[in-house]
């Protein structure tokens, strides 16, 4: 250790030479031997002076504090500190430093200029502050005065809600009597003032624990509760928003630190409650409008399920089931025929049944699955009465609900004893509204083989009756589309037919001719689509609907309404024309067994072969269904559920099979749509999404497949193509898409790199398959122009500049331009790879000459480069070993051909590194004799 005074007298010389670094490491090395108060002040003091200079704001005002707490009069410390602190920001506390100065030396005219400047610097951001109070109480006045413009109240509304999205405003607003006025803006029932003071309160409530509490508090939940209440959709969804604002601030998505007091006054589990509470109690009551009902729905569905699944905590599940399946029932039961009915949209009650889905799906025991038929089972119990109509047929109408819902609790509760009966005796009633619910009950319940068997033999006639004898359009189409679903019941197996030769033709042209007829309402025709999907199982049925655009385009303009329940059958009847369910190999062996033995063997329809699924694709997408799934991809969370998700998912890879459709898929915004579904949704149709994407993104332009932002969030999925419990098509794709994207930009280089793709592809350029070892070489190929990647194969340790090396050696054309490639860039960039590569084998000069004499003018042109990037690696050694070797031999022969255009690159190439030997002074140029 030097001493201390010698080190702060070196420090300084470095100081006044403008070499601050230098002057940093003798004061910091002289503190740390120092034992004398006064000079370890100096030395803080000299050290704060260096801090300035490197503009390290915060060091700066430490250290000038600690020669400041040594001597509370050091000049130079306090202005020194007064100068980091301005830079920080902290006006107030830097114009007491300087004033502090300013007293000390009173006539010193730079301590008294800053003085000034600070004061009118402070003053302005105490004006703009009060200004701000000042702008937010004009707001309000504007907004509550009825007497002033339309469009001033529209401007203030606006400005408020701006405000709000901004913490500081927020704050503003809050500090300012803002939520007394907001609610007085809410209790005029104008829907703008409503609808602006949800939204402000949205805005405060984001990202701020307390400022929610508050309140919840101020406003009260039940007062949030009525303001959803009301019939009008817009004030609905803004106050479902302030809802799940308030639920994400209180669960973790606050931004500010508060310290150890957190846990005392942030307690927001009773809040959480109340607002759990409120939500179900708004699901059964009669007071709340359709699409109320819908957002509490929605809010439940969105926030009871656990956020990580691998969590054990299903508390929240359990409290809903306690205190609201009854009422989730409740709403399914719901006849809109009947009087006395709950309001309801077009979307309740599926939204219901994916709920009820959820809620079950949360349960992680049989007691509590055992707890949940219970309730289901006592629910239905208490409604049947044979004495009373309209009772049964609510709970007919659960149980349709819990079939399209938690299939399982459905169809238990069918197959108690008398179930099946009851409704089949429905269809027989006299009264419509029994015959419409019975028929809908018996659609649902005929998904399982053994249930529809029975429906055939007891219900099948009473259906036929039903269809040619009803005036009712809805009971016929209903009647219809139970026949469709019996006579499809055996699938897409040929030898299963239920129903008589040319029986499903009959019923899907029936189906057609209600979906092409717009007189008839959304909600009728959306079950002429239920019909379809069940009858395209009959790849007769599919071949005939894809020929006929009209219905198809009707079909398409459908799932683009509003009535979002339509998209799940849309997508059924998708996956059966393009075929692109899961299908099991049958080997031929166990054919003749099961044949040998009696069993029954499928049979793939004739029309079911390749050929005939491509013609239908195509014109599919001839009939817009690109458009047509990007729309139904946007569709809220609680209609679009991740089977639907899977199911388009599935489509998309379908229609991506052929590369030449890809553009048109491109075009018609298919590239986009497929981001959400590789993000979310069941495993199996995140992977198809994934798989589409890799598809698009290894031949299209990424800047138009996936314009702006949406590039970057593409790569995870195709990195999540890579790991090894993915198909080999899979990886292949994956690695090709991922090379496209790695050759456009250095920022999607980056994104790859922090997505850890890099190891993926390093052990896929050992596979055995030749063509994913080439497509991870020519992805690494495009990736080595990262300096990330670069030191990561000049670093010791490992073996990935060797297997370049001997990729390069490889017989593979395709290979060696790949490998070669990224061998070129390699040692352009990085000297140290040229001397490398001679270490990491010793075939390391034949392998390069082998490349040099190669008969691909794409192969001969990369080894040439890397030769020249060898000559011209500052190692003499190296160079001199190149040139005595029989390479020179080969650069004089390929340099000394005749100019040719399609070998022009590798003879340029030879010259330079000729030319490049002549100035190592390694060879001289040949001179003819006078």
């Amino acid at each position: 250790m030097g001493d201390p005074i010698q080190l702060k007298d070196e420090g300084n010389k470095h100081f006044q030479a403008g070499e601050i670094e230098n002057a940093i490491e003798c004061y910091t090395k002289a503190i740390k031997g120092c034992k004398d108060k006064k000079v370890l002040a100096v030395i803080y003091r000299n050290r704060s002076a260096c801090y300035l200079k490197k503009e390290n704001y915060a060091n700066a005002a430490s250290d000038a504090s600690k020669a400041i707490d040594v001597d509370a009069a050091d000049i130079k410390a306090l202005y020194r500190r007064c100068q980091a602190l301005e830079k920080l920001g902290k006006l107030d506390m830097a114009f007491k430093d300087v004033q502090r100065c300013a007293t000390i030396e009173p006539k010193n005219q730079t301590f008294l200029e800053t003085l000034r400047r600070l004061g009118a610097e402070i003053q302005a951001k105490l004006k703009t502050t009060f200004s701000t109070d000042s702008r937010v109480q004009n707001m309000f006045d504007i907004l509550l005065d009825e007497e002033m413009e339309k469009d001033k109240r529209e401007k203030a509304a606006n400005n408020l809600i701006v405000l709000s999205r901004e913490d500081a405003g927020a704050e503003r607003i809050f500090q300012n009597n803002g939520v007394p006025l907001l609610l007085t803006m809410i209790e005029t029932g104008k829907q703008e003032m409503v609808l602006a003071a949800v939204r402000t309160l949205s805005g405060m409530c984001t990202g701020h624990k307390a400022r929610a509490m508050a309140i919840i508090q101020m406003v009260g939940v039940d007062k949030m509760c009525s303001i959803m209440a009301v019939d009008n959709e817009e004030i609905v969804l803004a106050t479902c928003n302030l809802f799940q604002c308030i639920n994400d601030s209180l669960t973790g998505e606050d931004k500010k630190d508060y310290g150890k007091e957190e846990a005392l006054v942030l307690d927001a589990s009773k809040d959480l409650k109340t607002i759990l509470l409120a939500l179900v109690e708004m699901v059964g009551s009669k007071k709340v409008s359709g699409h109320g009902r819908d957002q509490a729905l929605n809010l439940l569905s969105k926030n009871v399920p656990r956020t990580v699944k691998k969590s054990k905590d299903n508390s929240k599940a359990l409290f809903t089931i306690d205190h609201g399946l009854k009422k989730i029932l409740k709403v399914c039961g719901q006849v809109s025929e009947l009087p006395d009915q709950l309001p309801m949209t077009e979307n309740t009650q599926l939204i219901a049944s994916v709920l009820l889905t959820r809620l079950y799906d949360e349960l992680s025991c049989d007691p509590e699955r055992d707890n949940f038929r219970e309730i289901c089972n006592e629910y239905i119990n208490s409604k049947i009465d044979p004495n009373d109509m309209d009772r049964t047929i609510h709970a007919i109408n659960v149980i349709s609900g819990l079939l399209q819902g938690p299939f399982d609790v459905g169809n238990a509760l069918v197959g108690r004893q008398g179930i099946m009966e009851m409704m089949v005796a429905l269809c027989a009633s006299e009264r419509e509204v029994d015959q419409m619910v019975a028929v809908e009950a018996l659609i649902h319940s005929a998904s399982k083989m053994s249930r529809a068997s029975f429906i055939i033999t007891n219900g099948v006639s009473l259906l036929k009756d039903l269809y040619k004898k009803t005036k009712n359009e809805k009971i016929k189409i209903r009647s219809l589309v139970g026949l469709c679903k019996l006579g499809s019941a055996g699938g897409d197996d040929y030898s299963l037919r239920q129903f008589a030769e040319g029986s499903t033709e009959k019923l899907a042209k029936q189906c057609r001719k209600w979906l092409c007829n717009p007189k008839i309402d959304t909600k009728t025709r959306k079950w002429a689509i239920e019909g379809l999907a069940y009858l395209t199982n009959d790849a007769d049925v599919k071949d005939d609907f894809v020929e006929d655009e009209i219905a198809l385009k009707a079909m398409f303009d459908l799932s683009k309404s509003t009535d979002k329940t339509i998209i799940y059958s849309v997508a059924c009847t998708l996956v059966n024309c393009t075929n692109c369910y899961d299908k099991k190999d049958i080997l031929p062996e166990l054919v003749q067994l099961a044949k040998f033995s009696k069993q029954h063997v499928p049979e793939q329809h004739p029309k079911d072969k390749k050929d005939f699924i491509d013609q239908r694709v195509k014109r599919l997408l001839k009939a817009g269904i690109t458009s047509a799934l990007a729309v139904m991809v946007k569709a809220d969370n609680s209609i679009l559920t991740d089977q639907t998700k899977e199911m388009l998912s599935r489509v998309f890879l379908a229609l991506t099979d052929d590369p030449k459709d890809r553009g048109t898929i491109v075009a018609q915004g298919g590239g986009k749509a497929l981001i959400p579904l590789a993000l979310e949704g069941t495993e199996a149709g995140k992977t198809k999404a994934s798989h589409a994407i890799a598809r698009i993104a290894a031949i299209s332009n990424p800047e138009i497949a996936f314009p702006g932002e949406r590039v970057y969030e593409v790569v995870r999925p195709l990195v999540g193509l890579l790991h090894t419990d993915k198909d080999g098509m899979q990886n292949y794709e994956a690695l090709r898409s991922l090379t496209n994207l790695a050759g456009f930009s250095e920022k999607l280089r980056v994104k790859i790199l922090k997505e850890k793709a890099i190891s993926d592809i390093e052990n896929y350029m050992f596979e055995d398959h030749d063509q994913i070892r080439q497509a991870a070489t020519e992805c690494m190929c495009n990736l080595i122009s990262s300096k990330e990647v670069q030191e990561r194969f000049v670093s010791d340790g490992n073996d990935r500049l060797k297997l370049l090396v001997l990729l390069c050696g490889e017989e593979d054309e395709n290979l060696q331009i790949a490998a070669a490639g990224a061998l070129a860039m390699l040692t352009s960039a990085q000297k140290k790879a040229c001397n490398k590569i001679t270490l990491v084998t010793t075939q390391w000069l034949e392998i390069l000459q082998r490349l040099c004499i190669h008969t691909n003018p794409n192969v001969q042109h990369r080894a040439l480069v890397v030769v020249y990037n060898m000559l011209d690696s500052d190692d003499s050694e190296l160079a001199k070993k190149l040139i005595e070797c029989e390479l020179l031999e080969i650069l004089s022969v390929i340099g000394k051909a005749e100019n040719n255009p399609k070998r022009q690159q590798a003879i340029d190439a030879a010259r330079t590194c000729l030319v490049k030997a002549m100035d190592l002074g390694l060879i001289k140029p040949f001179a003819t004799p006078s």
